[in-house]
């Protein structure tokens, strides 16, 4: 992806216009830049890899600064796909991973993870 292209999608995320560049120099300087106080306003620059940068954008606060939402059954096995085509675990390993991810703990068990990757249902 492009620099433009980044720029286009963390723009939209931010409710704002696409097609304006983004300043990705403290983000690329320092590894993180705050250009507002919104949800996506905070660019990370995670590392490079090929001497490519590994951007992304995210929220200001912390993880323990906000409510956790339990997440959706599609959201689930969205995350919970993902990491299982990534063939390093086995569909009980994921389960239980991502049962005890927060917001998901308390809400969603090992089982009923691992029924959604199976059949696609929860129990």
């Amino acid at each position: 992806m492009t620099a433009q292209q980044f720029a286009d999608i963390a723009a939209q995320e931010m409710y704002r216009e696409p097609g304006t560049d983004l300043d990705l120099v403290d983000a690329l300087a320092r590894g993180r830049a705050v250009l507002g106080e919104g949800r996506y306003e905070t660019l990370v620059c995670a590392r490079q890899i090929d001497g490519l940068p590994v951007l992304t954008f995210t929220a200001p606060w912390g993880m323990d600064d906000v409510p956790w939402v339990s997440p959706s059954a599609a959201y689930v096995r969205f995350l919970a796909s993902g990491l299982l085509s990534a063939s390093a675990w086995d569909v009980e390993a994921v389960a239980s991973y991502v049962a005890a991810c927060p917001g998901a703990a308390g809400y969603w068990s090992t089982e009923t993870i691992t029924d959604l990757l199976l059949d696609g249902t929860p129990t």
